[in-house]
């Protein structure tokens, strides 16, 4: 099995300004030995620094927005490491970890995950790729994380490879849900499957029936978009608005669109409850915005940011209005409190992630409880850097856990401990202070029978990979002047219920059903109302108008269809816009890139033209078939080229009936020209007698070639009359009119490739007999490498021609024309040219008769050898002949001598040296 391995690239995030690693360690955040090492994929940091719109080098910038809550996560994920280490679970067995920051993109955790399938004590972190990696061992065993559902896909889909274990305490997309596509995914929490059914239900309890939702642009977000309009409209629940935002901070749209989101929320004046699927720091400037705009509505919140301290410390938050959350169900985090007390006295040498948050307490220690926050968050890697000197190290214990939100800390302490449980149920026979003692997927397999004691229950994942553990329902109120996180609630996921502690906390659920949120609203042009289907409507919707429909009044009960083809509309249009006329123009890039290849083809066929006609009457010329010949081919090269200048352009009908049958005409020529060639080398270089007489008879060439081409010009000729190309509309393309060429008849183009086929064939199978001659005279094995280009071509060529739609329809086959029509010109010519310029020593007629007369002697002998045969048998039918016949050429007179070990009496045979000598001058009289 075929081994090919690649480097990993190192990219890091340093705590220096400048932006390249070192080497590989650079790029850990946090790590520490062990016999099992865990991979750690945590948001660390909530954007990356992105100095030029669009990347010009893959370097990975460094990042900014030191996130405090995921910080904590990393060090939950310590601490129940160290926890198990001190513990007998393992017994004996020590865990080590890798931590990586993905700064809350793809792009930096795709970088980290490609290290964790680097093959285990490599010391340049080579990935192999090979067709089984059942004995592969990685350097990480499973991998804890990642922060975000957009991110876990990706990640997931790589570790997958490998079948690596990946349990997540935070992505909650219910897509990742999907075995088939996530085989290796397991999470300790609900999918967002259980969220949004609770939203519903919770919406609908409180008697409103028109919200709206705001969601960030990304997998995760548009998946638990989708999931909660299917849960809404179940319980009869309309969604008055949509609204995505980018989901990283540093798009250049992203201030306009959450200006565009408030004022959305501003103007539905009778939608007063907001559903909110967005991360941490997308709320912060989406309720910033809100505050400066005095919006006041009930805000329901994902479990993503419901027990965000930095956003419901905000200044002025209590203006916003009642904030109702779902969160993950907390357990016992009592050890890692005590973690976090002593945490000032643990090293930083491996821990980058607390040396950066000792500095950021020395930069904004000075600060208020808020502004503190923000400036933690606020601070780049390289401002850091240059506002730490000089600066004394301040340790603050009450800020760690004033922003622990304990569903993440719980639930990543599950994960590890899940990932625990299934590495001792490996090492109960084995010695797992060996590394490879067990595989990824081993470990995989034994994850799914995991079952972990939590709250003195045993949870274990389903068959989805989740696990299904309840969600608090949160309620934010201002206790004291202080804005508090209080636990109203729990929503049992398995029956679908809410779950009061007391009267008092009923009660406050009961008092959300003072707000009214219900529909009645006015649908602008570019709108339709929408009647659900269910019978359960709470009232009607107003939907865009489809594409291709416009509406042009207020409060239109359908959108009228733009009344002809060539018109379209776009979503929510007023009215209708004639559609763009597209075909594969001149000024296109990619017609020019391929007409400079074909160009590049003319300027070559010119150039063997001359190096033919000054080397006229050399051997290696006149064994092409003189300069005639070669001269029909390239002229037939010379029209296939030109050929392809019919497909560029708008189309006409004279284009239309000319590209197809110009080329098919000119590549039936070259192919008859080239059949021509290979019936004469077999010809010439035939020592079978009987072979000779029907190459004899069968070589026309002249009649051969005129027939070959004429068939063609007769199918072109019928197809152009009966059933001729011509120019059509295609309005498959919504916005677009792409003119093309019918091709009249998909037969008639099929019977003329596949003649031209056919000629390619029966050229190979002649051409192949003759790959065995000599050397430089070996045109056939290049004639048959020329059809081999051509079939492969052609081949690829039906499969993609058939499913391309477009204005680059025509640059398709373009494409396999050129590839075709170089694989044959190059595969003809040059090799010739190649020792016409380069080995001119070769290119002479005594050399040439020297090169025939010693293959000629050897196939001449080996006629002989046969020939004997044959006498031997027919001399002595009795005997058994056994052994091989020996050939000896005598040095005295040059003559060959043969011998039939076993037969006595037969006579020896001798071929004298001239009968070789006048089979050599046949040969090249032959060419």
């Amino acid at each position: 099995m075929a081994i090919f391995s690649f480097l990993i690239v190192c990219f890091v995030i340093s705590a220096d300004i400048a932006s390249s690693c070192q080497n590989t360690d650079d790029f850990v955040g946090a790590s520490s030995p062990g016999d099992i090492v865990i991979g750690g994929l945590f948001a660390v940091h909530s954007e990356m620094l992105h100095p030029e719109e669009h990347p010009i080098k893959p370097v990975i910038q460094n990042c900014a927005g030191f996130e405090i809550q995921v910080f904590l996560q990393t060090l939950a994920m310590i601490h129940a490491i160290e926890m198990i280490n001190n513990s007998t679970l393992l017994s004996g067995v020590t865990l080590g970890y890798e931590i990586y920051d993905t700064c809350a993109e793809v792009t930096k955790a795709m970088a980290s995950t490609l290290r964790f399938l680097s093959k285990f004590n490599s010391s340049k972190d080579i990935v192999e790729f090979k067709c089984n990696y059942s004995d592969y061992i990685p350097r990480i065993k499973a991998v804890t994380g990642a922060s975000y559902s957009e991110v876990s896909m990706a990640v997931s889909r790589l570790l997958a490879l490998q079948l690596i274990p990946q349990v997540s305490p935070a992505s909650s997309a219910e897509i990742l849900s999907d075995k088939i596509r996530f085989p290796s995914f397991f999470r300790t929490i609900p999918s967002d499957f259980h969220q949004t059914r609770a939203m519903a239900h919770l919406i609908c309890e409180s008697g409103w029936n028109w919200i709206g939702v705001i969601a960030t642009d990304d997998d995760n977000g548009r998946f638990a978009l989708e999931s909660f309009g299917v849960q809404a409209m179940s319980n009869n629940v309309c969604i008055a608005f949509k609204e995505l935002l980018p989901a990283y901070l540093s798009d250049k749209t992203f201030h306009t669109k959450v200006d565009h989101a408030v004022e959305k929320i501003v103007k539905e004046t009778r939608v007063n409850v907001i559903v909110v699927f967005m991360r941490q720091f997308h709320v912060l400037k989406l309720f910033k915005k809100a505050i400066e705009r005095n919006v006041n509505k009930i805000w329901i919140a994902s479990d993503n940011w419901s027990t965000a301290v930095k956003i419901s410390t905000m200044p002025n938050i209590r203006q916003l209005g009642t904030v109702v959350g779902f969160g993950f169900k907390s357990g016992d985090i009592s050890t890692f409190q005590d973690f976090l007390k002593n945490l000032h006295e643990k090293p930083t040498e491996n821990n980058k992630f607390l040396g950066e948050y000792i500095m950021l307490l020395s930069v904004c220690a000075h600060l208020e409880y808020y502004d503190f926050q923000m400036c933690i968050s606020n601070q780049s890697q390289d401002d850091l850097m240059q506002n730490v000197e000089n600066k004394q190290h301040i340790w603050r214990d009450d800020f760690l856990n004033a922003n622990i939100e304990p569903g993440f800390i719980h639930s990543t302490i599950l994960a590890v401990y899940a990932i625990a449980h299934a590495i001792k149920g490996q090492c109960k026979d084995r010695n797992c202070k060996d590394p490879s003692a067990f595989t990824p997927w081993e470990l995989l397999e034994e994850l799914k029978k995991v079952r972990v004691i939590d709250d003195d229950k045993k949870i274990k994942f389903d068959s989805k990979g989740d696990m299904r553990t309840s969600y608090d329902v949160l309620l934010w109120k201002e206790i004291d002047g202080h804005m508090e996180i209080t636990t109203m609630a729990e929503y049992d996921t398995e029956k679908g219920d809410f779950i009061f502690e007391d009267d008092e906390k009923k009660k406050e659920f009961l008092n959300l059903k003072k707000v009214r949120s219900t529909c009645s609203q006015h649908c602008r042009p570019g709108q339709m109302k929408k009647v659900t289907e269910s019978p359960h409507t709470c009232c009607y919707e107003c939907v865009y108008c489809p594409e291709n429909h416009y509406s042009n009044q207020t409060d239109m009960d359908y959108c009228y269809r733009c009344h002809n083809k060539t018109y379209w509309a776009p979503v929510n249009s007023t009215t209708c816009y004639r559609k763009t006329i597209q075909f594969l123009s001149w000024t296109d890039w990619f017609a020019i890139f391929l007409l400079l290849l074909s160009s590049f083809g003319v300027v070559l066929i010119f150039s063997i033209s001359i190096i033919f006609t000054k080397n006229l009457n050399t051997p290696v010329v006149k064994a092409s078939g003189g300069l005639t010949v070669c001269y029909v081919i390239l002229l037939s090269h010379f029209c296939i080229f030109l050929s392809t200048v019919f497909f560029i352009g708008e189309p006409t009908e004279l284009k239309c009936k000319t590209r197809q049958s110009l080329f098919g005409i000119s590549f039936a020529l070259c192919v008859s020209c080239i059949l021509i060639k290979s019936l004469k080398i077999l010809l010439a270089f035939s020592f079978d007698p009987k072979l000779q007489n029907v190459l004899k008879c069968a070589y026309k060439p002249i009649p051969i070639v005129v027939t070959c081409t004429g068939i063609q010009v007769i199918i072109c000729t019928c197809w152009l009359v009966f059933r001729t190309p011509f120019v059509m509309q295609n309005f498959s393309i919504p916005r677009s009119i792409i003119l093309e060429c019918n091709e009249g008849s998909i037969v008639a183009f099929g019977i003329m490739l596949g003649y031209i086929a056919a000629l390619a064939f029966i050229c190979f199978i002649f051409a192949f007999k003759g790959r065995k001659l000599p050397e430089n005279y070996n045109e056939a094995k290049f004639i048959t490498f020329g059809m081999l280009i051509y079939f492969i071509a052609w081949i690829v060529f039906i499969p993609v021609y058939a499913t391309t739609f477009g204005k680059y329809l025509p640059a398709v086959e373009i494409i396999v024309v050129l590839i075709s029509n170089y694989g044959i010109l190059c595969c003809t010519f040059l090799p010739k040219c190649y020792i016409i310029i380069y080995k001119q020593e070769t290119n002479t007629k005594s050399a040439f008769l020297k090169m025939i007369y010693t293959y000629s002697s050897k196939s001449a002998g080996s006629v002989a050898v046969s020939q004997i045969s044959l006498d031997s048998k027919s001399s002595s039918s009795q005997a058994t002949v056994s052994g091989s016949c020996k050939a000896e050429k005598n040095s005295a007179n040059g003559n060959y001598h043969f011998q039939v070990p076993g037969q006595k009496q037969i006579k020896e045979k001798i071929l004298p040296k001239s009968a070789v000598r006048r089979v050599s001058r046949k040969r090249l009289s032959s060419i």
